[in-house]
């Protein structure tokens, strides 16, 4: 275990408090902030593990979470705004990122050892998926999308990818994963049974 390592799991931790507030918020605009934020630092983790075990087999997943930080903080603009301007830039928006979105999920998986270019297809088509699942209205799709999403990134962070013959686990990673997964789960356990009720709504500055 080396210092990288080490900056990874912190950088975990501090994912993990954002990633597991954006899923009991139902404000659309709010979501985006918090999840946009707490994008970035799961983009420094996963930098911070492949200076740890290899860029290799980390690069597919750095590139998903930059784009997912870009992805969120430009939505949280446009659900701010809440115009039919803002809307219709954030239809064309989507469409934009779901082609930036295949271009570099296939380039992810063309570089990807031969040994795991299965499981990142898979993480393609369920990133796609969690993006359009984050436009559509309602707050069902994005939590379902999310929990099929989170369960192929917890896969990219075993001994299966991390590094081929390295028997080393991402826990932090893991736990990441695992945190949206149980945030969706409480979520529904608290309010499904009254969906008009504010969830974690901020006061107004």
């Amino acid at each position: 275990m080396n210092m990288w390592f080490i900056i990874a799991q912190i950088l975990g931790i501090i994912t993990i408090g954002f990633e597991f507030t954006s899923y009991q918020i139902k404000n659309k605009s709010k979501y985006f902030m918090v999840t946009g934020i707490g994008s970035f630092f799961w983009f420094t983790m996963f930098f911070a593990m492949g200076m740890a075990t290899g860029m290799e087999t980390q690069i597919s997943l750095m590139v998903a979470a930059s784009y997912s930080t870009v992805r969120n903080l430009v939505f949280w603009r446009i659900f701010s705004k809440n115009t039919p301007q803002s809307k219709e830039f954030g239809l064309n928006f989507l469409l934009v990122m779901i082609g930036v979105a295949l271009v570099a999920g296939v380039l992810s998986i063309i570089n990807a050892p031969e040994q795991v270019r299965w499981l990142h297809t898979l993480g393609m088509i369920a990133a796609l998926c969690f993006v359009v699942g984050q436009y559509l209205p309602g707050h069902h799709y994005v939590r379902i999308t999310v929990s099929f999403y989170a369960v192929i990134v917890i896969l990219t962070q075993t001994p299966l990818n991390i590094l081929y013959g390295d028997f080393r686990w991402n826990v932090m990673g893991i736990a990441i994963e695992v945190a949206k997964i149980t945030s969706v789960v409480i979520f529904y356990l608290r309010f499904s049974k009254n969906p008009k009720q504010p969830v974690l709504q901020f006061a107004k500055p």
